[in-house]
C-alpha cells in the first residue's frame, strides 16, 4: 500500500506539473472506483459516466490547491459522491421516468449470492444521501469518520443516515428473502 500511496504522490506532482503521463496514471487508477460511486448512486450508466468525468476534471482544474500529503482517492470521491447527489436530486425533482431497476443494470449477480438482485433493488430504493454513505462505507470501504471528512457532515448525521438506509435494507431485504 506504501508503495502505491508514494506512485499517486508522484502522480499527483506531475500532474500539478503538466504531465500528462502522470495525469493519465491517476485517472486510469481511481476511473474504476470513481465510476462505480457514481453509478451506485444515479442507477444510470451513461450518467455516471459523465459524473465520473466531470469530477475528475473539476479535481485535476483544482490540483493546484490539492495537498500531495494527503490521499488523492478520498478528495475526488467526495467531487463524485456530491455530484451524483446533486444530479439524483434533480432527477426527482424533474421527475423523470424510465429508472431501470439497479438490479436489472447492476451487471450480473455475484456467483454464489441468489441476493444481489435483491440487494441492489433495495439499494435502488434508498434516498441518494442514504445511498450515498452506504456506497462510501460499504463498498468503497470508507470509516465513518472518514465519509464525515469527505462528504462535510457532521459524523453523526452521516451515522444516521447509515442506520437508516440499512434498516431499510434489512426490512426489504428480509421480506424479499423469506
Amino acid at each position: 500500500m506504501a508503495g502505491s500511496d508514494r506512485g499517486e504522490r508522484a502522480w499527483v506532482r506531475g500532474a500539478q506539473h503538466g504531465s500528462v503521463a502522470d495525469l493519465e496514471a491517476l485517472f486510469r487508477h481511481h476511473w474504476p472506483r470513481a465510476y462505480r460511486a457514481a453509478y451506485l448512486v444515479v442507477h444510470d450508466s451513461a450518467a455516471a459516466e459523465d459524473i465520473a468525468q466531470e469530477a475528475f476534471l473539476a479535481a485535476v482544474r483544482s490540483l493546484d490547491r490539492f495537498d500531495r500529503r494527503r490521499p488523492f482517492a478520498p478528495w475526488l470521491h467526495r467531487i463524485v459522491v456530491n455530484r451524483a447527489i446533486d444530479w439524483s436530486r434533480a432527477r426527482a425533482l424533474r421527475r423523470e421516468a424510465g429508472d431501470a431497476a439497479l438490479g436489472t443494470i447492476a451487471g450480473a449477480p455475484a456467483p454464489g449470492n441468489p441476493h444481489a438482485r435483491s440487494l441492489a433493488s433495495a439499494l435502488a430504493e434508498l434516498p441518494p444521501e442514504q445511498r450515498a454513505v452506504i456506497v462510501l462505507r460499504h463498498l468503497l470501504e470508507y470509516t465513518p469518520g472518514e465519509i464525515a471528512e469527505l462528504t462535510g457532515l457532521p459524523r453523526g448525521t452521516v451515522n444516521s443516515r447509515l442506520r437508516r438506509g440499512l434498516d431499510h435494507l434489512a426490512e426489504r431485504l428480509g421480506e424479499d428473502l423469506e
